[in-house]
């Protein structure tokens, strides 16, 4: 599963906010919003926040 930007927004997460969770993650911004980027890469980080993204993702897709 890819997680994107629109994810990110259902789960009441701030653009500014996410782009700098990913420069600390060393991800690349620009293909994230162009390809979405791995629901793995998020639930490796043990992050709060991008747990939460990956349940709205979940529960939004059923």
């Amino acid at each position: 599963m890819k997680i994107y930007m629109s994810d990110i927004r259902k789960a009441k997460m701030c653009s500014g906010g996410t782009r700098s969770f990913f420069l600390r993650q060393g991800w690349d911004w620009q293909d994230f919003l162009k390809n979405g980027r791995d629901a793995q890469d998020f639930i490796n980080t043990k992050d709060v926040m991008a747990l939460q993204v990956v349940e709205v993702a979940r529960n939004g897709r059923k």
